[in-house]
């Protein structure tokens, strides 16, 4: 299932909050190589995680991390603003509604589902937050990944070549591309809105009248 989880709320679940940031460090130090710090616990970390970013994590059956996005108000500090500004030509990217999207990352335990899921999860909390885009920096790797789901980056700026390439990008859920997401979970649009709303505590207007 996915869960929608503040960071400030992450010690509810202490076996998914581990082995996302052990999964991150898996797959960011250990597979990719990049230039980033991982804790004596084996968790990849950085500022952003300290700021109460909004993660969408994929729970496995067995209570551990399948996947998991991080996301974050342009309104406030952004990994896009603060480190890779020369792929914008210095333009500041802060609007309420575009979203910094980071992170995205597939536990090696997972299976083909794990991507769709954090798909349909970026396209949720695009819809119930009313954003009208994301932004992110992404590799080759990535693009391809976003293209399968139907997700098509408007492309800012690149950088590098071959597997060093990397791209600033917007990018929104195309409303044709919810069954297409759906189908690869083989669950309903309500089935989804009833993982956002237990995750973020939604009432139903009508349960709230009632009262």
């Amino acid at each position: 299932m996915l869960r929608y989880v503040y960071a400030k709320d992450l010690h509810r679940f202490p076996l998914l909050r581990d082995t996302m940031f052990q999964d991150r460090a898996e797959q960011f130090k250990k597979r990719l190589g990049w230039d980033v710090t991982v804790n004596e616990a084996g968790e990849e970390r950085d500022e952003y995680d300290a700021i109460n970013p909004l993660y969408v994590i994929w729970e496995l059956p067995d209570g551990t991390h399948g996947g998991s996005m991080r996301f974050l108000p342009t309104v406030g500090q952004t990994m896009v603003n603060d480190h890779f500004s020369h792929l914008t030509d210095g333009v500041h990217i802060e609007s309420p509604l575009i979203w910094e999207c980071t992170r995205f990352c597939i536990s090696p335990r997972a299976d083909r589902r794990a991507a769709a899921a954090l798909t349909l999860g970026a396209g949720e909390i695009m819809d119930r937050f009313h954003l009208r885009h994301f932004v992110g920096v992404f590799d080759p790797r990535m693009e391809r990944i976003y293209r399968r789901m139907g997700l098509n980056p408007d492309v800012i700026g690149r950088a590098g070549e071959g597997d060093q390439e990397i791209g600033v990008g917007l990018w929104e859920m195309d409303c044709d591309a919810w069954p297409r997401v759906l189908a690869k979970l083989g669950i309903t649009r309500q089935i989804s809105t009833q993982w956002f709303e237990r995750s973020m505590g939604f009432v139903r207007s009508e349960l709230a009248i009632a009262v």
